[in-house]
């Protein structure tokens, strides 16, 4: 019988495929290869929850966003209020203010008409009385002098008196 390299090959082969199968490589590799899908597995159940998580965390970020954008609005909106709200009080307030002034311009006004209008007639009356004095003086004599400006004195006085009430 002649015996090849073939033979010798195939020998080797058996041999090298009964040497694996007695280390039991192939369940060591089975196994690597399992614990490796196991692991890779739980690496995707762990992402996958992680994924969960993070649109939960998105979602309430995006709530509050939106409550936060709702919020910012009403204060704008209330600050718009209150800004339309001074603006009214203080153009009341100018009104009111313009108006008391112009009544106070107003009655300064008719004080100053009423005193320079006393003063107009004090004035009148002096002047009325000093010339009667000076007619009456250069034309009567002393005796009728005296009872004359005793009287006109007295109906002066009436007539002040009735004014100035």
């Amino acid at each position: 019988m002649a015996i090849d390299a073939t033979f010798w090959v195939a020998v080797s082969f058996i041999i090298f495929f009964g040497a694996l199968i007695y280390l039991k490589i192939p369940q060591k590799i089975s196994e690597m290869l399992d614990k490796m899908i196991s692991d890779i597995k739980n690496e995707i159940d762990e992402s996958e929850k992680l994924r969960s998580e993070a649109k939960i965390l998105l979602d309430n970020s995006q709530k509050k966003l939106d409550t936060a954008q709702s919020v910012s609005n009403e204060i704008l909106e209330n600050a718009k209020k209150d800004a339309d709200r001074l603006i009214i009080e203080m153009n009341d307030k100018f009104h009111k203010s313009s108006e008391i002034k112009k009544n106070l311009a107003e009655n300064k006004i008719s004080q100053m008409k009423e005193a320079a209008l006393k003063e107009i007639k004090d004035t009148s009356i002096k002047i009325a009385v000093d010339s009667v004095k000076k007619i009456i003086t250069t034309s009567v004599d002393k005796s009728k002098l005296d009872t004359v400006f005793q009287k006109n004195l007295d109906e002066t006085k009436a007539e002040l008196k009735k004014i100035n009430s």
